[in-house]
């Protein structure tokens, strides 16, 4: 009996890892399939590694629209999907102008096609990023200056507010590995000419950048990026866990939205303080704040000199005696 392609096997471990790691063994499992050599060499060893654990298999693939001949490309790559004995499905999505520009909009159209397919399903969703996306992800949050929640790259799993389970088996195998386990299995992936236009941030990061740091720093640079971002996840894990015991003693509901104790958060360092103010920001309203929000509400706090409310987005932050009330706008 012939033995299994280094690449082929080791894919499939991950798959099989991903898989077990799940809370609840699924019925189902959705492939994000885009017909290129990532997400088909992870749509062939999910119709493995699924089936042998008794599960069912659909792949779902997203045309935007955006290019000549996508739907003849989506049909293609299920197509593709069929042959391995996956239940193939293509989905159409009208991409919208959100201003961040084309890439996170049809990311966007993307994610919540994937998101309503998979609540419909039930089912777990499967991305086929790999450790080179890894690296690339963590080098441009480097780059924004963006802080360590930017670092921490792509989560293995995510788990969303409405339940959807996001995974990403392949985080730490190789873009090469991906396309020497399509060779193997006499798999032809599609080539999106976007993944090689200079126009994209990220492109420039993985066509230009990376090579340098590698030719300059020495081997090594993409497992490097990617162990950073496994690390400095697994300290922000610690840290939430010590932010919530903080926020229980320290928050109360106040009329028009939420308030903190500004002599608990003087008392805190201020790492723990600015991530205090994100989190109950982001928990009470759904926003982000940026480093400069974060720390103008600090300075409430370290720096009160009778300054009034400050506009954050979706909500104000302002000094009542010895509390900062967050108040929806």
């Amino acid at each position: 009996m012939p033995s299994l392609p280094p690449a082929v096997a080791e894919i499939r471990r991950a798959v099989r890892t991903a898989l077990a790691a799940l809370p609840v063994p699924p019925a189902t499992v959705i492939v994000a399939l885009s017909g290129g050599a990532d997400s088909l060499a992870l749509a062939a060893a999910t119709a493995f590694e699924a089936r042998a654990a008794g599960s069912r298999v659909q792949s779902v693939t997203v045309d935007h629209g955006l290019q000549d001949g996508s739907d003849r490309i989506a049909a293609e790559a299920a197509a593709k999907a069929s042959a391995l004995g996956i239940e193939a499905l293509v989905e159409r999505v009208v991409v919208t102008d959100s201003g961040e520009g084309p890439e996170a909009d049809a990311r966007a159209a993307r994610y919540e096609a994937l998101r309503r397919i998979a609540r419909r399903e039930g089912a777990p969703v499967l991305l086929g990023h790999t450790l080179d996306d890894q690296a690339e992800t963590v080098l441009l949050g480097l780059a924004r200056g963006s802080g360590a929640g930017s670092l921490q790259g792509m989560a293995p799993v995510r788990v969303d507010d409405d339940g959807t389970i996001w995974t990403r088996p392949m985080l730490a195998v190789r873009r090469e590995t991906t396309r020497a386990a399509c060779v193997a299995e006499g798999l032809e992936p599609w080539d999106d000419p976007h993944n090689a236009d200079p126009r994209y941030l990220r492109v420039r990061a993985r066509e230009r950048v990376l090579p340098v740091l590698e030719a300059e720093l020495g081997p090594g640079i993409a497992e490097a990026l990617a162990r950073t971002a496994e690390q400095l996840r697994e300290d922000a894990e610690a840290f939430d866990e010590m932010i919530h015991e903080i926020i229980e003693d320290i928050v109360e509901h106040a009329e028009a939205g939420i308030s903190v104790s500004t002599a608990a958060l003087a008392a805190n360092p201020a790492a723990l303080r600015n991530r205090v103010i994100r989190l109950v920001v982001q928990s009470e309203f759904g926003v982000g704040l940026t480093r400069a929000q974060t720390v103008e509400v600090a300075r409430l706090v370290t720096d009160w000199s009778g300054q009034g409310p400050i506009d954050l987005p979706g909500c104000t932050a302002a000094r009542v005696g010895g509390r900062i009330v967050f108040a929806a706008r």
